[in-house]
């Protein structure tokens, strides 16, 4: 082993993201003022670290593969990284910074590539060599007396304030001596790699003729780096690795996937809080309760400038309590909750979440290297005035306005490539009209790589969705076709949608498959609506959604004989969608439908559930008279019917709503009858039936059917013989109710 000078040569162990960490980082940079910094990341970035300048983090280093790039790599930068700082720093003093880990092109020919820095995954936690050999800090912590690692690094590191000697040569020794320990234990080949390349590293810049050399690593290499072996000890380790071509960029990221409940494996709890700690450290415990109030405040929540300076004294007294420097994210939450929320931990969840996480996307210049299909869209976000934010947000769009109309198109073609930047409103919440559109936009890092990918179906978003279009509506079957149709149209593809109708056309002529043939016709009658909000012609669409009616139409009646109960249920939601979709289409098509469920209607074969659904499309469409209504449903609730049938017609006809009944009284008699007629058993046997049909109701719609029911009185109960009236006892109140009404009645007796 040879010991590096350690007046030429820096070695800074550092966490991957901390406040502490990268105020220590700058101020040793500052004292140590080194020619060159060599920083844990990936050296296939080096062309990329004099963008440092001009991003905005977070950011993160991506590499993926040339060939596959959904295998990629992430090495993700706060404004509290370490790491970020020792760019900012070497780009802002004239030093040269380069990347010394091991190259994405051997990681990303692994299997499993993983993201930088020491990591714990689930099958660790039940073994403690394991759990020590990957998590040091604990082996720390424990030895300090502390019983959370994240809380130890934290007091004697991350909230340190900048202040006293530097921490790293006491990091140095911890590690060291940890590692020691540890040595027994054979170490992951692929951590002992990364070592072999970072010494590497140092090496060449030290026969560069480097003077003062910084290295910023995570803690746990930081001994490795100070002790070399030989330098054929690491040629042997990397030799015959294997190697892929890929390539790098610098791409947004956020603090939701720094944060370590997003599954990066080497995330911090409270992204937000570190962000607060390394911008404030000028009384930053003041500062957050104060942003607390005022997010409170804006939440119509009663928070007082008195509330704030209690809250403040009482983290301070907890800090104290606890014994730590500084009081922390814990001590914060709990003065929020106690005080500034008076106790109330949901209203305390309105900021906590929040503000702990930080949330906030960064940003990169438009000189980052993109693929084609990244400017494109980067382009057309400007253009479009939509710019990607990692917040949640609602986007209601007026299609009749060009803007929006196009705002829509993108987001579709986006949706179409696999790129969820938006989501859009169910269907059954959408506005009844056409020019309306509400969408949910949030964009994730990992859109990015969607994005990378997709740039194989074409260089521009339009090319690219309408390629990928054709290749889908090679292989999707038919009720796939149909939705892909109706995708094609709400992105406006017209080079696509004339290919996709026919194929949709061809498979329709070959299939057989009438529920393949009812799941398949509700999209193109939606899409049938377009032609004058969208500006496409519909006609072609229309006549394949028509055509398409016509097979179901005469399809329906020998496919619904002897359904089974889950069958007859889905036949049911089938049957609403095609109904749905015959009256969009109107006119002949329209009636046609009608014509086939009145035949359907009168068929006895027809399941109980299927059955009455149909009469109530036809009620409401106006094809069944009400005394007609009351003669089916006298029948289906008939003695002869088994009750299970008769509770099952009345649970299709009913499904929806059941206003019918409020207002059709006789039909509330008849259904009062059949119910008050049931033997014993048979009324136990519907009751589960019945009871989840009006349970779907809402509840003004059950208290006004109960409401009507009692009103019915004895008429909708079997007839009984009348009682004869006792006049002796009735005399009194007769006499009571005339004298109260002026008039002149029976007098009582005696």
């Amino acid at each position: 082993m040879t010991l590096v000078d350690p007046e030429r040569v820096h070695v800074l162990g550092i966490r991957h993201h901390g406040p502490g960490s990268a105020r220590a980082v700058r101020a040793a940079l500052d004292t140590i003022r080194p020619e060159t910094v060599l920083i844990e990341g990936p050296p296939e970035a080096d062309a990329l670290t004099g963008l440092a300048p001009d991003l905005e983090p977070p950011v993160a280093l991506l590499a993926y593969r040339a060939d596959s790039p959904a295998q990629a790599a992430f090495w993700p930068f706060a404004a509290f990284s370490p790491e970020w700082q020792a760019l900012r720093w070497a780009a802002d003093n004239g030093a040269e910074a380069d990347f010394c880990d091991l190259p994405a092109a051997h990681t990303l020919a692994e299997e499993e590539p993983a993201d930088s820095g020491p990591t714990t995954g689930p099958e660790d936690e039940d073994d403690p060599e394991r759990r020590t050999r990957v998590d040091p800090l604990g082996v720390l912590a424990e030895a300090a007396g502390f019983d959370d690692p994240e809380r130890w690094w934290e007091d004697v590191v991350e909230q340190r304030d900048g202040a006293g000697p530097s921490p790293f040569p006491a990091i140095l020794d911890a590690m060291s001596a940890v590692r020691g320990e540890l040595a027994p234990e054979p170490w992951d080949d692929r951590e002992a790699r990364r070592e072999a390349h970072m010494r590497q590293t140092l090496r060449r810049a030290m026969r560069a003729g480097s003077g003062r050399i910084a290295v910023v690593c995570g803690a746990w290499h930081a001994p490795a780096l100070r002790d070399l072996p030989p330098a054929g000890h690491d040629t042997a380790l990397l030799k015959g690795l294997p190697k892929v071509k890929t390539a790098t960029t610098w791409i947004p990221w956020s603090h939701g996937r720094l944060a370590a409940g997003s599954g990066y494996r080497a995330g911090v709890r409270s992204p937000g809080w570190y962000h607060h700690l390394f911008t404030a450290p000028d009384r930053p415990v003041e500062r957050w309760l104060t942003e607390a109030a005022r997010r409170l405040r804006g939440e119509d929540q009663p928070v007082s400038s008195a509330h704030v300076i209690e809250a403040v004294r009482l983290t301070t007294s907890l800090a104290v309590l606890r014994g730590r420097p500084l009081a922390g994210l814990a001590e914060v939450a709990e003065a929020t909750t106690a005080v500034l929320c008076e106790g109330s931990e949901s209203r305390a969840a309105l900021v906590h979440r929040s503000m702990a996480i930080g949330e906030r996307l960064g940003a990169v210049p438009e000189s980052t290297p993109m693929v084609p299909l990244q400017r494109d869209l980067t382009a057309q976000q400007r253009s479009l005035r939509l710019k990607p934010e990692a917040l949640r947000r609602d986007l209601v769009l007026d299609l009749r306005k060009d803007l929006d109309r196009r705002r829509s198109v993108l987001l579709h073609r986006l949706a179409l490539l696999g790129v969820d930047w938006g989501t859009p409103e169910s269907e059954d919440n959408r506005s009844r009209g056409t020019f309306r559109e509400t969408w949910s936009l949030c964009w994730e890092p990992g859109l990015d790589i969607t994005l990378i990918e997709a740039s194989a179906w074409g260089t521009t978003v339009d090319g690219a969705a309408t390629a990928r279009a054709a290749d889908r509506a090679a292989h999707a079957p038919l009720p796939g076709l149909t939705a892909l149709t109706e995708q094609c149209l709400l992105a406006e593809l017209h080079d696509a949608v004339p290919a996709v109708l026919d194929r949709v056309a061809a498979r329709a002529a070959e299939g057989a498959d009438i529920a393949h043939l009812m799941a398949a016709l509700p999209p193109l009658a939606r899409s049938s609506r377009y032609g004058s909000v969208r500006r496409l012609d519909s006609d072609a669409l229309r006549r394949v959604a028509v055509e398409l009616l016509r097979r179901v139409c005469a399809g329906l009646a020998p496919a619904v004989g002897a359904l089974g109960d889950d069958a007859a249920a889905a036949m049911v939601a089938a049957v609403d969608g095609v109904h749905t979709a015959a009256v969009q289409l109107g006119g002949a098509a329209e009636a046609e439908w009608l014509d086939t469920l009145e035949r359907l209607a009168e068929r006895g074969s027809v399941p109980g559930k299927l059955a009455g659904r149909v009469h109530r499309l036809l009620r409401d469409t106006g094809r069944l008279s009400a005394p007609t209504l009351a003669l089916r449903l006298s029948r289906a609730t008939s003695a002869a019917v088994p009750p299970g049938r008769s509770a099952a017609w009345i649970e299709g006809f009913l499904s929806g709503s059941g206003l019918l009944l409020v207002h059709d009284t006789d039909l509330l008699t008849l259904i009062d009858r059949w119910l008050s007629g049931l033997a014993p058993q048979a009324f136990t046997d519907v009751l589960p039936l019945l009871r989840r049909s009006f349970g779907a109701f809402p509840q003004p719609e059950r208290r006004a059917i109960g409401e009507q029911a009692a009103r019915l009185g004895d008429g909708a109960a079997p007839e009984r013989p009348a009682e004869p009236i006792d006049a002796e006892r009735a005399a009194p109140a007769l006499a009571a109710a005339a004298a109260l009404l002026g008039v002149g009645g029976p007098a009582a007796p005696g």
